[in-house]
């Protein structure tokens, strides 16, 4: 059995013929009861904006990326497959990256 995914970790999504990495965004309570999570899709484009948050080794990936909060998607909670790493400390990070997206 694959443990639950957490708050601020990288997992490896499957989703229509298509395998990513993505940082879970729903709080780690509501996961156990939820189907469906949000999720920051990662991407190897790096702009350096406030509603990104910068990721690389010391998160458990291979090279530099960014997960994008203009891009938040909902995705089945079965559909993460393995855990890759996570923001660790960092992760109130996702706060700001969510206040930058609402522009508040």
């Amino acid at each position: 059995m694959v443990a639950l995914p957490a708050r601020g970790e990288i997992w490896w999504a499957e989703t229509e013929d298509k395998r990513r990495p993505v940082l879970v965004v729903t709080r780690t309570e509501a996961v156990e009861v939820l189907a469906g999570i949000v999720v920051a899709p990662v991407t190897r484009t790096v702009r350096r904006i406030p509603t990104e948050i910068g990721l690389g080794e010391d998160e458990g990936l291979a090279v530099d990326c960014a997960a994008s909060f203009d891009n938040l998607q909902r995705i089945r909670r079965s559909a993460l497959v393995e855990r890759v790493g996570t923001l660790g400390l960092r992760v109130d990070e996702i706060c700001s990256s969510l206040k930058a997206l609402a522009d508040c």
